[in-house]
């Protein structure tokens, strides 16, 4: 089983990422879950036709014998979705239900597969959304990043938590690469690939900005079951392609501030 982690700054496109990467993967013949691990609950909706799946800490609130029925849904390709979700916005520790979930997957022998995708937010890499990697689940992280720099310096932090990790005696995390999902920004392909080789890490793909996206989640699809056929789809079928054959995985080496600045003003 291929335990795969997609962080990244919120709202860079990585539940969009994921669904399709796992739409992909299920065309492939794989057995794939995706674990939305965010309070917003919304990773795999694209997977479920637009439906808002019950979370697991929502149920572990309502339920004392929780079921798998109750927390696993299967969507597109059968892939096996699950929504972690959080507490009410401004209460408690939104890490608690990614904790909560694990634990609850663990005790149902639920987790399980030839991939399993966990979506995690990256703007703070706190106790509970570094829970994945630290507790030995994520073996492959992938950072998600357009060419902004608010957004490379979020996918900076999640490098430095990588490297800081991967030490631990649970943890097994690597990183595995780094996915550019595009602004349409002037050399933005070339400045996130240079992020990643400075980083000791290498560009997996770039995904290009494209109408075909909007358009199927306008439908409540992901772009592989919406448009199969377009450029758009082949893109991500490439992306997950390189992901299922990528071997370099590898302990980052991030970048100081004043070197990402650097960077960026290289290009920008």
């Amino acid at each position: 089983m291929r335990q795969i982690a997609l962080y990244g700054k919120g709202g860079i496109g990585k539940s969009t990422t994921s669904a399709n990467l796992s739409a992909a993967f299920s065309e492939s013949g794989l057995d794939v879950m995706q674990i939305g691990c965010d309070p917003k609950h919304d990773s795999t909706r694209m997977l479920m036709h637009g439906q808002w799946i019950p979370t697991v800490l929502g149920q572990m609130y309502e339920k004392k014998d929780i079921q798998k029925e109750d927390i696993i849904f299967e969507g597109f390709g059968g892939v096996r979705c699950v929504e972690a979700g959080g507490p009410e916005p401004g209460i408690g520790c939104a890490g608690r239900g990614i904790i909560a979930t694990f634990q609850l997957l663990e005790k149902l022998s639920a987790l399980y597969g030839d991939i399993v995708i966990y979506d995690v937010l990256g703007d703070v890499v706190c106790g509970g959304f570094a829970m994945p990697m630290r507790d030995g689940y994520a073996q492959e992280i992938y950072l998600v990043t357009s060419g902004e720099f608010m957004s490379l310096y979020a996918a900076n932090n999640i490098a430095k938590a990588v490297k800081r990790i991967s030490g631990g005696r649970a943890a097994n995390c690597r990183l595995g690469g780094v996915i550019c999902n595009a602004k349409d920004m002037e050399h933005e392909t070339e400045l996130v690939a240079e992020f990643a080789d400075r980083i000791g890490s290498k560009l997996i793909c770039a995904i290009p900005r494209s109408k075909t996206v909007q358009t199927a989640e306008i439908n409540r699809m992901t772009v592989i079951e919406h448009d199969p056929a377009s450029a758009q789809a082949d893109v991500y079928r490439r992306c997950a392609k390189a992901i299922l054959e990528n071997t370099g995985l590898k302990i980052p080496s991030p970048l100081e501030p004043e070197e990402l600045e650097e960077l960026a003003g290289k290009y920008l």
